[in-house]
């Protein structure tokens, strides 16, 4: 069931606090070791049970700004075959699903395409990015182990200010699960109607390490679209040399046949049309590793974090979005360190400073087997190689942070942080205009800038907080929005994209603690906005304004009745005009940005008759959006039902039932009009998973 960042911090505080201190009291008293000792079989955790935010995400759940939290047990009840099943349950937040495992990203914005896609949302794992800013990717959630998760953050809004460059609209926080402190075995298995076999297996050896394993199979409900997907982690603690030690490594792999758009108007209404495939030659293959290492001890009165990382990735795909349908492969590989100071300088005030630095080295191949043209003689999209080239990337960053109590009820929460990028690029294509593809000559690039953050939160009452928060998010340009150049576009156009928020927000609790509530309401406005238009051509300037309002509410009715849902609303618009060649792409000041819909809204209603059994029905909800910037086209939305049953066999022994699309609803998962048509990824028809989760001890 997903909470709020308040009423997870209290939930988790109130039920893992005591537990957490009687495992660690046990441990030592196992080893003859006194109550206070220091082990390093037996790592002091009273203090981390709040890891979610406190160790891995930094951030205070009682500070300014909107965070929504997945705990451990809402990422394993929704049981998500894909990324977006999980994260659409929470405000503002609307991804939505292509083929197989890939997807696109929305967070308090519209659904970003290309280097807008790649570079607005950053990506975490434990709090470290899984990609270097310069290279980014649409379909990055392919990357975390999100499937065991201890929990999953979301930040809504810019983040820069913390977490640096790509956190414009905001950030995804994956954080992994810490060894538990008992020994734990653990297998979970599912089948689904449509074909698709998931399996985790789940090893944890006390307090040495924990280990997980995640695997997918999928025959696919679309025709040729099946996939194969892995994904693996391991966490393991100790104490060192007078430092507290987590280290953590993950990976991924996955092998996907990938079905194209549908085109037509409304063709997702259609079954036959909807399980067509007209790009059965269509794939994407994708590996990435990553590890980190999280060294913690006290320094002159103050804690000194030190985080060195590394990662790696590759991916090889056919671009069957695009008309000429080339074939893409890329990667890239980076290492670096984040650093930061913490000292509690008095009762009322707290400081943090930082520095990061990240190096990598990435390249990017774009080449099309067989003549295209949407005329005869049309020379726009050659055979051949379009793009070759490599990019190696250093960025710094220093940062700062203030907490200032000004009273019992009052504090100021103060940051801001400084980054330089800088870009060295080499190309092996050859040099110019070749058709649409326009290929700079090596050259290097720089960047730098600033990103404040100013929040102020007040204590109205035990139960209820109030907060106002100004953040900047910022981001360079991404390496294919600099150097995967158009005709029509001049050398270094791109420029850093900046979006400046304010927003005011409402938490809490009510009725003694059985509503928890949060409320938020935002304004935005972004300048240098990079983005890809409904014609495939790159607009390097523009500019948007983003108002919206998000209530989540989790109403605890009886012992036996639990409400969760969510409802967001937004006004999101370009603010600039655009008109090209003939008006066939036309953009005016004022105009709704496409596929930003006006609604969103997530509920489910669980029944709880015992300890062993529970039956939750959820809707989720997508109001009507338009597919184009002229506004000439539109999807009008759908609202989906699902149902979820878990009954408890034994201690060991959990069964599940989940029934999505439980009214076989014919919706698209996405909509989009562009090259003159409608386009349509289709949603999954109604589909039945049934599965198991045993414990071995």
């Amino acid at each position: 069931m997903a909470m709020t960042a308040a009423a997870h911090a209290q939930f988790a505080y109130d039920e893992a606090q005591q537990d957490v201190s009687d495992q660690v009291s046990a441990c030592l008293a196992e080893r003859g070791l006194e109550a206070d000792a220091t082990s390093p079989f037996c790592p002091e955790r009273d203090n981390r049970v709040l890891a979610t935010i406190t160790t891995f995400g930094d951030r205070n759940p009682e500070g300014a700004g909107a965070i929504s939290i997945l705990d451990a047990d809402a990422i394993a009840s929704i049981a998500a075959d894909h990324p977006a099943e999980v994260l659409n349950t929470l405000p503002g937040v609307n991804i939505h699903t292509n083929s197989g495992q890939e997807h696109l990203i929305a967070i308090r914005s519209p659904v970003l395409t290309g280097g807008a896609g790649q570079g607005s949302f950053l990506i975490l794992e434990n709090g470290v990015p899984t990609r270097s800013p310069a290279f980014g990717n649409v379909n990055s959630l392919l990357e975390p182990h999100h499937e065991t998760a201890e929990a999953i953050e979301v930040v809504r809004g810019p983040g820069s200010a913390k977490y640096g460059s790509n956190a414009v609209h905001g950030l995804i926080n994956v954080i992994l699960t810490d060894p538990s402190g008992e020994p734990l075995r653990q297998a979970n298995a599912s089948y689904g109607s449509l074909g698709r076999y998931k399996g985790d297996l789940i090893y944890d050896q006390g307090y040495l390490g924990r280990a997980s394993l995640s695997v997918q199979k999928d025959t696919g409900w679309r025709d040729n679209t099946g996939l194969f997907q892995l994904k693996g982690s391991g966490v393991a603690e100790t104490v060192y040399a007078g430092w507290n030690v987590t280290a953590w490594a993950s990976a991924s792999y996955l092998e996907q046949e990938t079905a194209d758009f549908i085109q037509g108007p409304d063709a997702f209404k259609d079954r036959d049309i909807a399980r067509a495939n007209d790009d059965p030659l269509a794939y994407r293959d994708a590996w990435s590793a990553r590890g980190a290492l999280k060294l913690e001890r006290e320094v002159a009165n103050g804690t000194l974090t030190l985080t060195p990382f590394a990662r790696t990735q590759q991916m090889d795909f056919r671009q069957h979005f695009l008309p000429y349908r080339g074939f893409e492969k890329n990667g890239h590989t980076g290492i670096g360190v984040m650093s930061r100071y913490e000292r509690v300088l008095s009762d009322v005030l707290t400081w943090r400073v930082g520095a990061d630095v990240d190096l990598a080295t990435g390249y990017l191949r774009e080449t099309q087997p067989e003549p295209f043209g949407f005329f005869p003689g049309d020379s726009r999209f050659p055979v051949g190689i379009h793009y070759d080239y490599n990019v190696d990337t250093l960025v710094g960053a220093l940062w700062g942070e203030a907490d200032w109590a000004l009273s019992e009820k009052l504090t100021v929460l103060l940051g801001l942080r400084g980054e330089a990028h800088g870009y060295d690029y080499t190309t092996d294509a050859p040099v110019g205009i070749n058709g649409r593809f326009n290929v700079p000559a090596d050259r290097t690039d720089n960047f730098d800038f600033i990103t404040p953050k100013l929040g102020v939160v007040y204590e109205a009452s035990d139960t209820i907080s109030l907060y106002a928060n100004y953040a900047r998010g910022s981001r360079a340009p991404q390496a294919s929005d600099l150097y995967r150049l158009q005709s029509q576009q001049g050398v270094a156009e791109a420029e850093v994209e900046t979006l400046d928020s304010f927003e005011i927000g409402a938490r809490g609790s009510l009725a003694g603690g059985d509503l928890v509530f949060d409320i938020a309401a935002y304004t935005a406005e972004k300048d240098n906005f990079f983005f890809r238009d409904s014609d495939g051509l790159n607009v390097t300037d523009g500019s948007t304004r983003h108002e919206g309002i998000e209530l989540a509410a989790l109403w605890q009715i009886s012992d036996h009745f639990v409400f969760n849902g969510n409802v967001s609303w937004s006004d999101q618009v370009y603010t600039f005009d655009r008109i090209v060649g003939n008006g066939s792409e036309v953009i005016l000041d004022g105009n709704q940005i496409d596929t930003a819909p006006e609604w969103l809204a997530n509920a489910s209603f669980t029944w709880l008759p015992n300890d062993e059994f529970s039956l939750e029905v959820s809707t989720n909800y997508v109001g009507e959006y338009f597919t184009n910037p002229a506004n000439t086209q539109d999807y009008a939305g759908h609202l989906i039902g699902n149902l979820r049953a878990n009954y408890a066999v034994s201690d060991a022994l959990e069964t599940f039932l989940i029934v999505r699309n439980i009214a076989d609803k014919k919706y698209a998962d996405r909509a989009d009009f562009a090259f003159g048509d409608q386009r349509f990824f289709p949603g999954e028809p109604i589909n039945v998973t049934v599965g198991l989760r045993k414990t071995f001890n």
